[in-house]
């Protein structure tokens, strides 16, 4: 799979399936509304999922360029969402075995649905000029991803969470992320995650905590790793992404992580060389809460997966990705 930046090139493969992440802060009045038409944009070719809330739309969608081109045009043309970002990528074969479009109260949950990061995040910081920001010593830089994200990679010296979920930065901060900002004397707060969404959202939280000087990636990691150069990156390891590459580095080539299939962790080079780690069933992070029936039961599902693979097919066992 190969990510490419928001422009609309021909692809050299004309067979193949554009899977494109999307998402926009910006107020929507009548959720039902936008619902209904991007049912009716997305018919019949396109798949994936589709979140729409008050505060605006986020989600991955995959079919023909034609198909998620159409849905993204329709997208632009709403009020408010001209700009929607959009990150797209290509495969050889559809990701998603259907459609869904839902109503939900947050596009990404931070559990504080009165936030308003259309009106009140922070400052976009182009990933050029990323570098010279974070490297201030008056920026305190925090990762907005959770605790098994930063484990795959991070930008030197970042601030780690370690949160389970999204949902808990909140916490941590009033708990340590302002404390931080006292011992440290730090004058502004630099925030980053994957694709941008999350680092957004906090940066309107933390302003709702009286932080007035917040940044966050503009594209989040996944962009900063595209377009700067690897001699110039601050980035160290890879980036963990939810589908079937499952880390990437620099260019955005594909790591040297895979997934766990018990409990659909990263698992690095060394983590697969423990005799702990059994390729479809656990890993070092699982291998403990694993029964004898949950074993022969995953050892069953790698089988039928090797065996769909062998004849083409897809098979729903070999999904994998965890929610932000």
């Amino acid at each position: 799979m190969t990510q490419t930046a928001d422009r609309t090139d021909p692809d050299p493969s004309a067979g193949a399936i554009h899977i494109l992440a999307l998402y926009r802060f910006a107020a929507i009045a009548d959720r039902e509304a936008v619902r209904d038409r991007l049912e009716a944009l997305c018919a019949p070719d396109v798949r994936g999922t589709l979140l729409v809330a008050d505060e605006g739309l986020n989600g991955t969608i995959a079919g023909p360029q034609a198909a998620v081109e159409r849905v993204v045009d329709g997208i632009r043309a709403l009020p408010g969402f001209a700009d929607l970002d959009v990150k797209r990528a290509t495969a050889g074969e559809m990701p998603f075995h259907r459609m869904k479009v839902r109503i939900k109260p947050e596009i990404v949950t931070i559990g504080l649905p009165d936030l308003d990061p259309a009106r009140n995040a922070g400052t976009y910081v182009e990933p050029q000029d990323w570098n010279a920001l974070i490297r201030d010593p008056g920026t305190l830089v925090i990762d907005t991803r959770n605790d098994y994200e930063g484990a795959v990679g991070a930008f030197a010296g970042a601030v780690q969470p370690n949160t389970v979920s999204f949902r808990d930065f909140p916490d941590w901060f009033r708990a340590e992320g302002r404390a931080l900002l006292d011992q440290t004397g730090a004058k502004r707060v630099a925030m980053y995650c994957t694709g941008g969404i999350r680092c957004e959202k906090a940066t309107a939280f933390l302003k709702a905590e009286g932080v007035p000087d917040v940044f966050h990636l503009q594209g989040g990691v996944l962009r900063y790793l595209e377009t700067t150069p690897e001699a110039d990156s601050l980035w160290a390891g890879e980036c963990f992404v939810f589908d079937e590459r499952v880390a990437v580095g620099h260019g955005l080539a594909t790591g040297s992580h895979s997934l766990c299939r018990g409990c659909r962790m990263p698992v690095s080079e060394a983590g697969r060389a423990s005799p702990r780690f059994v390729d479809g069933v656990s890993c070092d992070r699982c291998a403990d809460a694993r029964t004898g029936a949950d074993r022969a039961r995953y050892l069953e599902r790698a089988r039928q997966v090797t065996i769909a693979t062998g004849r083409g097919v897809a098979h729903i066992g070999a999904a994998v990705g965890r929610k932000t």
